[in-house]
This record gives C-alpha cells, structure tokens and sequence, in this order.
C-alpha cells in the first residue's frame, strides 16, 4: 500500500507518454513554421524579385536575437528560475507573434522594391527587413520552446526511457519539417505564399493550446511530488553564478561545438537543398522540396530507433561518431560536380537523414550526464545559443557566396530566364563544416573516457 501511494503519474507509462506527445505538436507546428519558406527560393526569386541573399538574409535571421541579444541564454536563465509551466506558454507566444510579424511582411504591408538601412550600414529591402524581424523573434520563441521541451522530457523520463523519449519528439517535431518541404511549394504555387505562412501560424495558435494541457498535468506531478511551486527539480535552487560552471566544463563545449558544426551542416541544407534539386538536379520547382523532406521524414523512423539502443546499449559517443562521418560522405557527394542524377540525389538524401538520426540521438540525452539538473535548463540554453551562430552565420555565408559566384543570375531568373546556379563552390562550405565535426566527435569520446562522463553506458537503470 505504501508504495503505491509514493507513485506519482510519471509512473505511468500512458501518462508520461501522453506528455510527450503533447509537447511534440507543438515542437511540431514550430518546425513547420521554420521551414514555411524553405522550398520558395525559386518562387520568391521570381515573385518578388528577391536574390539569393535576401534569402540568406531572411534564412539566417532565425538565429538573430538568438546570438546577438544572446536571448537564448536569457531564456535559459527564465526556465531554470521560473519553471516549465511559465516557459512553455512564454515561448509559444512569442512565436505567434514573430510568425504574424513574418506574415504581415509577405502579405503586402512593405515594399518589395523601397529599402531601409540597417544602422547606416547595409541596405536592405523593406519586405526582407520585416520578414527577418518576424523570422528572428520566432526563432527566439521556438529555441525556448525547445529547451523547454528538453528540460520536460527529462523531468518526466530520466532513469527510464530518455532517449527513446527524445527520439520521439525529435521524430514528431520533424513531421513539422517534412510538410513544408515536400507540399510548401506546390501549396504556395496554387494559393499564394502569404496564405501558407498564415497556415503556419494558426497552427502555433494550436500549439499554445498543447501547451495550455501540459501544464495542467506538470502541476498534477508537481503536486504528487510535493513541489510548492513552479520550481522543476527537488535539486537545489538554480543561481547566476552556476552559469560559471556550465562554461567551465570541457565536456559541454566539446558537446556545444560539435551541435553547432553538425546542425550548420544540415539545417542550410533544408534552406538551400531545394534549390540545389531545382539548379543541379533538374528537378521541377513545384516538388523541389521533395526530396529533402526525406531528410526529417527519415529521422522520424530512425531516431526513435537509435535512441532506444543508446538507452538500452549506450555507444552514445559512438553514435555521434558514425554520424559525423556519414554526413561527410553526404555532402562530398553533394559536392561532386559529375553527379547529377536524381536517382543519386534520392539514395544521398537518405545517407543524410541515418546521419541526422544517429547524432541528435544521442547528443541531447547526454547532456544530462555532463551536467546537473538544476542547471539542465540553462546548459541546453547555452548550447542551442552557440548552435545559432551556425543558424544565423551559415545560411547567410552561403547566399553571399552564392550570389559571390554566380554573378547575375538572380536578376537572370527574375526576368524570366530559364538559367541555373552553380552550387559547387557554395557546397564546400557543408564539406569543412562536417570533417571538423568528426574531430571534435573523436575529441568528445576521449574527454568521456578521461571523465567518466558515461556518454558509452546505457541510459536505463536496471
């Protein structure tokens, strides 16, 4: 009798799961918001006269706030002292209202022509300018919410099946991915871009919902465990100065680093690939976003997949080894000016996506061994931060040189020419970013082994 008073819905195998699924929609509905314009390059060239970097503009400016407000270490800061129930609604609304800012900019309030200058340095046209706005504060809001949603899991699923847990969201949540990618452009096409971003944002609408009915079940498990109040660990009060020890930690920046070098590496690619289909490929600008939609539609099946084997099996330095190292062979190919066959393109993307399973599953459940919970919320703050450098930097970088070394296509496209970019040049970027991420993969796996971090032992208790 005793012991089943002690319970608490955790315990429940149904409820513990029926949280996670409902944080994933909203995780969801935040990754489909994210890549809303990934596969209008093309259409967006044509429509509104814009270039490729006024792409890499808008593209990078996800992690704008993020970076240079280091907003993101704000937010962790917010989670750790207030609790998940107030960082789960403040995120979600925060990105209602980048997305309405972003969609109020395609819907015709700013000129596509008129430009503004950017503190009297970089002009840039008045559309992009708001779209970025709006693009920056949502990505603000969808970081917190993913930390959030880290910290959540944890509490909910630590000492049982973490890592399958974090497997099945990131498999939920990229559902949100694959749908703009494979149907973005064909919708856009027929109804318009303002109408499928405002799809995008009706669904955050929903996604504050989802988060309105976890709250209700975190407070029911806070009370059964005795918490007075919104604070999420029985560990000691998270302070300031605990920020110190996160970055004091060799093993959190190896972790950091090597999340920055391989999120650059494949994020841009759901930006940039379409285009790569449509210019390299030959594939028909309505379906350009096809096949890299494989991409999260592949991590779907297999990340749930590897995730349960590093729960039961461990090798989670391993894994992100052996990820590292397919995502070099993904981009070389990418790389290789010969190879032009869809058919090749279609097996390449499905390397990529086994590649993007292997490492995110075992990334994430490892950083509760490298660091305390108390300070969980802020050390995934911490990295998402260092990883927004990459999500602001490199998709930028990459429409530059794009621009850089194909001079005069873009105005070519929008006057009707049937002409192509050429990406390999462009490409190398991917190319150095995931060869110095298998070194830091190996260096991550020595600190392991010198400080007993366990990344190599099974997550479940026995």
């Amino acid at each position: 009798m005793t012991e089943k008073i002690s319970l608490t819905i955790r315990d429940s195998k149904s409820a513990r799961w029926t949280a996670l699924v409902i944080l994933s929609f909203t995780m969801f509905a935040a990754y489909m918001f994210t890549e809303i314009i990934s596969p209008l390059k093309p259409i967006l060239e044509r429509s509104y006269a814009w270039d490729s970097s006024d792409f890499g503009v808008v593209a990078s400016s996800y992690g704008l706030f993020n970076v240079f407000f280091i907003m993101l270490l704000i937010v962790g800061v917010l989670l750790d002292k207030f609790g998940i129930r107030f960082s789960t609604i403040g995120s979600v609304l925060i990105m209602i209202i980048g997305g309405a800012i972003k969609y109020i900019a395609f819907k015709g309030a700013f000129s596509t022509t008129e430009t503004i200058n950017v503190l009297g340095l970089w002009h840039i046209k008045e559309q992009v300018f708001y779209a970025s706005v709006g693009y920056a504060l949502f990505g603000v809001g969808c970081e917190y919410a993913g930390i959030t949603v880290s910290k959540a899991i944890v509490k909910w699923f630590k000492g049982r099946e973490m890592a399958l847990a974090m497997g099945m969201q990131v498999a939920i949540a990229r559902i949100g991915s694959f749908v703009p990618l494979a149907f973005g452009a064909y919708i856009a096409q027929i109804k318009g871009v303002p109408f499928w971003i405002l799809c995008g944002v009706l669904l955050l609408v929903l996604g504050l919902g989802a988060f309105v009915y976890y709250n209700i079940m975190d407070k029911k498990l806070d009370k059964q465990v005795g918490l007075q109040n919104d604070n999420d660990s029985t560990s000691d009060e998270f302070k300031i100065s605990d920020l110190s020890v996160i970055f004091k930690n060799r093993g959190f920046w190896l972790i950091a680093i090597l999340c920055v070098l391989f999120y650059s590496a494949v994020f841009p690619f759901y930006k940039y690939g379409p285009d790569l289909m449509v210019n390299k490929f030959g594939v028909s600008e309505k379906w350009a976003g096809v096949l890299p939609s494989l991409v999260p539609f592949g991590t779907m099946i297999l990340t749930p997949f590897f995730g349960s084997f590093y729960d039961k099996r461990g090798k989670g330095a391993s894994i992100m080894i052996l990820g590292a190292f397919l995502l070099i062979i993904v981009h070389v190919i990418f790389y290789l000016p010969f190879i032009t066959s869809v058919v090749a393109a279609f097996f390449n993307v499905l390397l990529l996506g086994i590649a993007f399973s292997l490492v995110p599953s075992a990334m994430w459940p490892s950083v509760p061994k490298i660091i305390p919970e108390k300070q969980l919320g802020s050390a995934y703050a911490a990295i998402f931060w260092i990883q927004n450098f990459g999500l602001w930097g490199i998709p930028l970088l990459i429409g530059v040189v794009l621009d850089k070394t194909n001079p005069g296509i873009a105005a070519a496209k929008a006057a009707g020419q049937n002409i192509t970019y050429d990406y390999q040049k462009t490409w190398i970027i991917f190319v150095v970013l995931t060869l110095v991420a298998l070194l830091v993969a190996f260096m991550l796996k020595a600190e392991d082994k010198k400080k007993g971090y366990g990344l190599e032992l099974p997550n479940m208790k026995k």
